[in-house]
C-alpha cells in the first residue's frame, strides 16, 4: 500500500483534490474539476495546487465558478460520487461566501431587469424604419 492509498477504519486519509471536487459535486467531470485546478480557479489552504495534490479533513478551499466564489472546509473525504445530499455533507461552507454569493446573484437579477429585451425580432416594418432611420440620420 502506498502513501496515496493509505485508509484509516473510515475510509482514506487523503484524496485528490480533481476527484474530491468532482464527488463533491463542484463540477460534472473530473476533466472539468482538473481543467479549473490548472485553471487557477481552485486554492487549497492560500495555495495554487496540481490536481493530484491530496485534500484531507480541515483543508481550506476557495472555489471561483464563474463569476461566483465559494469558500468551502472540507469535512469527509470520498472517491464516489453519489447524491447531492451526500456531497453536501462532504464539506462546510463559510457563511460571508454564501454571503457574498447571494449578493452578486442580486446585483446579476437587478442588472438583467434593468435591460428590457423588447418583443423579439423586429417585423419587416420595424426593420424598414430602422433602416430608414439610419439612411437619413447620416
Amino acid at each position: 500500500m502506498t502513501a496515496g492509498e493509505a485508509s484509516g477504519p473510515t475510509g482514506p486519509e487523503s484524496v485528490r483534490l480533481d476527484k474530491w471536487l468532482w464527488a463533491a459535486r463542484f463540477f460534472k467531470t473530473r476533466a472539468l474539476a482538473a481543467e479549473a485546478v490548472a485553471g487557477g480557479k481552485v486554492e487549497l489552504n492560500g495555495d495554487k495546487p496540481k490536481r493530484a495534490r491530496a485534500v484531507r479533513p480541515g483543508d481550506r478551499l476557495r472555489i471561483r465558478l464563474g463569476p461566483y466564489l465559494h469558500l468551502v472546509t472540507v469535512l469527509q473525504l470520498s472517491e464516489r460520487r453519489g447524491p447531492a445530499s451526500a456531497a453536501a455533507a462532504l464539506y462546510q461552507e463559510d457563511p460571508e461566501g454564501m454571503k457574498q454569493r447571494e449578493w452578486l446573484r442580486e446585483q446579476h437579477r437587478v442588472a438583467k431587469a434593468g435591460f428590457p429585451h423588447g418583443d423579439g425580432r423586429p417585423s419587416k416594418k420595424d426593420r424598414r424604419d430602422l433602416t430608414r432611420l439610419k439612411r437619413d440620420g447620416k
